[in-house]
């Protein structure tokens, strides 16, 4: 009875303060704060790129400018093509980029090479700029102190590439993908559900229809870059939805429904889904993190920890429930920005633990099928890793970093330089950032490069099967870099296999004919009755290998050869 009293009271006060909120639109004070953010954005930007690295053509980024390569010069990949091809068959991130560099003021000769690096570049940028801004937007609904909203965004831009557990993702890549817009465009729907549902003195009308706007704006964008990540960030505002609701039976009922429809869904398509070939079925138990069955302790920890911390952020107390608190424009404020920050906490743990179950039912090595696997439903994990960030550099900035100069100082050489180091170990062996312009400290990026510039376009290449993970190397992709085909190689193209099963029998010649390429005792005759049948014109052996095959390009690293 107490709090539906006091709910009536903060209607009628709403009903007398709303006309003075919408004055003040507008107003110096706020465009202080617009102007604060911007600047705050912009610098955790530069601040997170510079302890990040930029690494434009490795892991997953190699993959997608392939596929951009590819559309600039169609001349380029005549062998193996279909695994170029792939990243781009759902995802209008390619096209895009492409045809933003085709338009710049450049010769088509010099595009590839001189006007694709910077745009790259930019778009990096632009994309990481994207999700703190947006992040700001999402902690200003429900932080209302600016020192909070700081430390929020503070912490997310230190921990941008921190893994999601065991799934092979990051909140942000250090390279431009598709993901790379979708996450932003995940974020602003989180914001536009937020304005929808607002509560208290912002429930304005025109605000609503912005949210609104705002909501299928986003969600249509992910869509067009990375359409499975937008099916994710489009549950966890439907959960959201329900979150806000004001009424108990729908949060509860409305979250159940939710999560009984993702378990429906999931269980119809492990039904009806097709046979798998044996091909198939190797590739895809090389992607052991498809499977939570098969993780170590501390990645299960890694679902279990930000889900628990959560569910206690949900149900702590909150201005709401707190008589005491003062029904003024301040007051009121405080109390929809409480509401906010529950609503995201419970969104969180809600979307997360679907997501689980349905991972446990159905993303199982031992099934028939593995169609809900491929899926990667813990990739919905992502929201929930970005608001447990978001809520934990909010207690980070109110408690500990406060209004001290001196100890935000601490803090970002502390984070930064933690996350400095992981990035250097992460690459070691390669320039911390590869800058357009810059000559590569990679022996491997070296030895590609040659390629590039001396072997036909036409030439098909072969590199050891799991080179990518091999010794510096830092999983610089061969294509991206040297613009040549070569053989579907175990790890990225197993990836793509493990995706697109029509790649499988493709992929199992390809990386089976690669296996020991530079292994001891491995003689140029077995090389040469594996590879001709393939039509393989050049290999590309580790420094060490045995060979008399004629190598017109070695460094210490690697060589690059001739077949016979």
């Amino acid at each position: 009875m107490e709090r539906r009293a006091l709910a009536t009271s903060v209607a009628e006060v709403e009903s007398r303060i709303v006309p003075e909120l919408a004055v003040r639109e507008g107003q110096p004070g706020e465009r202080r704060e617009r102007n604060f953010a911007l600047r705050l954005v912009s610098a955790l930007t530069l601040f997170s790129v510079a302890i990040d690295g930029y690494h434009p053509y490795a892991d997953d980024g190699g993959l997608y400018m392939a596929g951009v390569k590819r559309l600039l010069d169609p001349a380029l990949y005549p062998h193996a093509t279909a695994f170029v091809l792939e990243p781009m068959r759902f995802s209008l991130f390619a096209p895009t980029v492409a045809a933003v560099v085709r338009h710049l003021p450049l010769a088509p000769d010099s595009a590839l090479h001189h006007g694709l690096p910077y745009v790259l570049l930019a778009l990096h940028l632009v994309s990481v700029w994207a999700t703190l801004f947006a992040a700001w937007m999402l902690a200003s609904r429900c932080l209302p102190d600016r020192v909070a909203r700081a430390g929020a965004v503070f912490l997310l831009a230190c921990w941008l590439v921190l893994p999601v557990a065991g799934t092979a993702l990051q909140l942000m890549d250090v390279y431009a993908t598709a993901r790379s817009f979708s996450t932003p465009a995940m974020v602003l729907a989180l914001v536009g559900v937020l304005d929808m549902t607002a509560h208290g003195p912002l429930r304005i009308e025109e605000k609503k229809w912005h949210g609104l706007l705002l909501w299928a704006g986003s969600i249509a964008l992910a869509s067009a870059m990375h359409p499975l990540m937008a099916a994710y960030a489009l549950g966890a505002t439907l959960m959201l939805f329900c979150a806000r609701s004001p009424n108990r039976a729908v949060r509860l009922w409305g979250s159940v429904a939710l999560a009984a429809a993702a378990l429906i869904v999931a269980a119809g398509l492990q039904t009806f889904a097709m046979s798998e070939s044996v091909q198939y079925l190797r590739a895809v138990l090389t992607r052991t993190y498809w499977f939570p069955v098969e993780w170590r302790w501390y990645e299960l920890l890694g679902l279990a920890a930000p889900l628990i911390l959560l569910a206690v952020e949900a149900t702590l107390n909150t201005t709401l429930s707190k008589p005491q608190c003062k029904l003024t424009t301040e007051g009121t404020q405080t109390i929809e920005a409480d509401n906010a920050r529950r609503a995201l906490a419970y969104m969180a743990v809600a979307t997360g633990a679907t997501a689980l179950l349905v991972a446990i039912l159905f993303a199982r090595t031992s099934l028939t099928t593995h169609l809900v696997a491929r899926m990667q439903p813990l990739r919905a994990f992502q929201v929930v890793y970005l608001i447990l960030f978001l809520l934990l550099g909010a207690r980070l900035g109110e408690r500990v970093m406060q209004h001290s100069a001196w100890r935000w100082g601490v803090a970002m050489l502390l984070l930064g330089g933690a996350m400095l180091t992981t990035a250097r170990i992460e690459f070691p062996n390669s320039n911390h950032l590869e800058l357009p312009g810059l000559v590569p400290s990679n022996r491997w990026e070296k030895a590609f490069l040659w390629i590039r510039d001396n072997t036909p376009k036409d030439a098909l290449f072969a590199l050891d099967a799991d080179y990518i993970n091999a010794p510096g190397e830092d999983a610089q992709c061969f294509r991206a870099v040297a613009e040549r085909s070569t053989l579907p190689d175990y790890s990225k193209d197993g990836g793509e296999a493990s995706i697109a099963p029509q790649l499988a029998v493709d992929w199992s010649i390809g990386q089976a004919a690669l296996q020991g390429l530079s292994a001891e005792g491995r003689t140029d005759a077995e090389r040469l009755s594996t590879l001709r049948p393939l039509g393989v014109d050049w290999v590309v052996l580790r420094a060490a290998a045995a060979t008399s095959l004629d190598c017109p390009y070695t460094n210490s690293a690697v060589m690059v050869c001739r077949l016979r």
